[in-house]
């Protein structure tokens, strides 16, 4: 996301801010992690406490009132996930406890149907662990190909190495819309096209895009999109996994138990269709109903609203950071948004997340869970500072502030 979108909102972080309790009650802290997870605003607190205070029952199986109510919430979060994403259909959303579990998930049904040795997966070389390790769990048992996507100096991937290497044993494209590391946004509609052509199955791992810009997943093309609750302001251990419908249908199911049947005898179990099939035992009910709300919240503010203000302000703290000698910010895409990852001459990422921390200035220091990527940038680890709805200008100076101590201390 780069060029300002159209909207009819006005945004106010200033306003925004105050929704988000924590700030209150840490009047002190600049928080700026929101790529690793993003604080709640009070209408998500509420609901979930809602939930367990006044309208918490299972769900599904109950005849009675308070039952039907709370399965009537939670799956009214679905349609809520479904037409924020563009999905054609509740039955394509499937919750698992996060984009970790999801992709988990595809491997371990899709992948162990679908994919025999000497098929291969295509990957980049920024992807988050979550991208990666379950491929090579699958390439160590199956025999499969893993082939990895490189990253560029500017920090995107090498489109004509993806061209070569998109050739007929790829079956499936698994690639992240944002980089956590970088912030680099990859083209992935033109991915998508390209790997639906020669019929390749397309992943898009969408944990830090859909915080940061419109999906539609309908017009992406995608087969499937994964992301987690808590990165959109919602809780924890509630994640998304949309999958299209006869995809789904045709994938088995990843765990076994009770919600997920239509029938058990001792001979023989049929299971129930999805999103059901997937959805083994009693699920984060409130989970559900807090990401319900999160996606309430964002829509009351105007996520392209939101979106536009994030731009202003990656711009701001861009520039910002640039204006500091010694300072090494990597990657430099045009398509980087609401992540930096920098360093410091002389001093460690450890030391400057701590000292920052000193200074009350949240940030994350070290490999963010994608060490290729630090690998291609011949670095250990990196500092990352993150945005999210309720950051201002006036946190970013206290950043510049804060680093500035750092190059006093260490100078």
């Amino acid at each position: 996301m780069n060029a300002v979108l159209e909207t009819k909102h006005i945004f106010d972080a200033e306003q925004a801010k105050k929704d988000f309790p924590i700030f209150a009650n840490n009047p002190n802290i600049t928080f700026l992690d929101s790529a690793a997870s993003a604080q709640k605003p009070q209408q998500v607190i509420d609901a979930v406490n809602n939930c367990y205070s006044n309208a918490y029952a299972n769900i599904h199986r109950g005849v009675y009132k308070l039952s039907q109510d709370a399965t009537a919430a939670y799956e009214g979060s679905r349609e809520k996930v479904a037409e924020f994403i563009g999905a054609n259909s509740e039955r394509e959303i499937v919750f698992t406890r996060n984009a970790t579990e999801s992709i988990n998930l595809i491997a371990q049904t899709w992948g162990r149907q679908n994919l025999k040795a000497g098929d291969a997966i295509l990957i980049s070389e920024m992807e988050h662990h979550a991208n990666i390790v379950p491929w090579q769990m699958l390439r160590d048992e199956l025999g499969i190909d893993l082939r990895i996507i490189p990253i560029t100096d500017s920090g995107n991937i090498d489109f004509d190495v993806f061209i070569n290497l998109l050739d007929e044993d790829v079956k499936l494209l698994s690639i992240t819309q944002m980089s956590n590391a970088l912030g680099t946004c990859p083209p992935v509609f033109d991915m998508v096209k390209m790997a639906k052509e020669k019929g390749v199955v397309t992943l898009v791992d969408g944990c830090q895009a859909v915080v940061h810009m419109p999906v539609n997943v309908t017009e992406l093309d995608c087969d499937f999109y994964v992301f987690s609750g808590h990165k959109l302001y919602g809780p924890t251990g509630i994640g998304v996994l949309y999958g299209k419908l006869e995809m789904l249908e045709a994938m088995p199911p990843y765990q076994g138990g009770g919600d997920m049947i239509r029938s058990v005898t001792f001979e023989k179990t049929t299971y129930a269709p999805p999103p059901a099939k997937f959805e083994a035992g009693t699920p984060h009910i409130a989970g559900a109903v807090g990401l319900g709300a999160a996606i309430d919240y964002i829509n009351s503010l105007g996520l392209e609203a939101i979106c536009n203000y994030e731009k202003e302000l990656f711009d701001y703290a861009t520039k910002a950071l640039l204006a500091i000698d010694g300072i090494t910010i990597y990657g430099h895409d045009i398509s980087r948004d609401a992540i930096i990852s920098f360093s410091v001459a002389n001093v460690h990422p450890h030391d400057i997340g701590t000292i920052l921390d000193q200074q009350g200035v949240c940030v994350r220091a070290g490999h963010h869970c994608a060490q290729p990527v630090m690998k291609r940038l011949g670095v250990p680890a990196t500092t990352r500072m993150s945005l999210g709805l309720y950051n201002t200008k006036a946190d970013i100076d206290h950043l510049v502030v804060a680093i500035r101590k750092v190059q006093e201390i260490f100078g």
